[in-house]
């Protein structure tokens, strides 16, 4: 049965006792979530992102209302950046981490990418960066922390989006898809969106699985954000497909009620993030509840295969 998100109360503590973490908080719906976490006086936002001072940006409108935001560089598509980050994170010695919401991603379909390490740029930000982030954060979680993974409805072809249906075969296929044309760019991010569902399910196991109590306490969790025509995710579309998305799809939100402006989307994502949905783990939530995701998404062996070859790509045990 569906399980609606409970508002917790926000802390009347003053100054910060916990930290969260929001990747792309600069822009769209992680600049929302991170704008709904920092209403609570409790709580420090770092908003992690490539582009530095339009994080700044982002940060300074956080703290016009009254928010307490941090702004580190971190580039998904670059591990070297990923590690740079962490080490970063832990030189500040900032409050305990509560949380770390995986929300930046990119759809590209125009000519496909690859990063630094020679990595499709869709897998390699969209699930492959998030996964060395949340893998080198796990000691830095404090008891309790969650890990939040922002996915898409697209992922599930019975959503009827009219995006393609994802492709999964192997990891490695994956990291190195780089057949040419937009619908070959559309099915890499259908595909890197039911990744961060595998990486959720697989993550639970491993926490559930855990002798370390540590582990055991954490959390995970995936979000599907809805449609937001507002965000900049059709930036590489063609000029009449991005028209649509500004124009036309907006108004389609009276009809259909996944699509959503990224302020509404973000109070959920923060209300997720910060365990106002109390012990709710393994989970896939969309319009403001716990739904079941996909029925690919629930294939056990895809998810393995993911887990340890994304583990091989990093440079990581594939133990936790």
């Amino acid at each position: 049965m569906a399980k609606s998100i409970v508002i917790a109360e926000a802390s009347t503590d003053i100054g910060p006792a916990k930290t969260f973490i929001v990747t792309g908080g600069n822009s769209g719906l992680g600049f929302e979530c991170a704008a709904a976490l920092a209403k609570d006086s409790s709580v420090l936002v770092i908003i992690a992102c490539r582009d530095v001072p339009k994080g700044e940006q982002a940060a300074q409108r956080v703290r016009d209302a009254g928010g307490t935001v941090k702004v580190l560089p971190l580039d998904l598509a670059n591990q070297v950046s990923i590690h740079a980050f962490v080490e970063a994170f832990r030189k500040a010695h900032l409050p305990p981490l509560a949380g770390v919401v995986c929300n930046a991603g990119g759809q590209n379909v125009s000519a496909p990418t690859k990063t630094t390490e020679g990595y499709e740029t869709t897998f390699a930000v969209n699930h492959l960066g998030h996964y060395l982030l949340s893998r080198l954060l796990l000691p830095d979680l404090s008891s309790g922390g969650r890990i939040t993974f922002v996915s898409s409805g697209t992922h599930d072809p019975e959503q009827k989006t009219g995006m393609p249906k994802p492709r999964y075969i192997t990891a490695e296929a994956l990291a190195h898809d780089f057949e040419p044309g937009p619908q070959a760019g559309r099915r890499r991010y259908t595909t890197s969106k039911l990744c961060n569902i595998y990486c959720t399910y697989e993550y639970a196991r491993r926490f559930a699985a855990s002798a370390d109590p540590h582990l055991q306490s954490l959390g995970v969790n995936a979000f599907d954000p809805g449609l937001m025509p507002a965000t900049g995710l059709a930036r590489t579309y063609s000029a009449p497909l991005r028209f649509i998305a500004r124009n036309i799809l907006p108004m389609l939100s009276l009809f259909i009620s996944n699509i959503h402006n990224p302020a509404i989307s973000g109070r959920r994502l923060a209300l997720l993030a910060s365990a106002s949905v109390g012990s709710a783990t393994g989970k896939y939530f969309s319009d403001g509840r716990e739904v079941r995701s996909s029925a690919a998404s629930y294939d056990t062996q895809n998810a393995l295969d993911l887990w340890n070859r994304s583990a091989e790509m990093t440079g990581l045990p594939s133990e936790l």
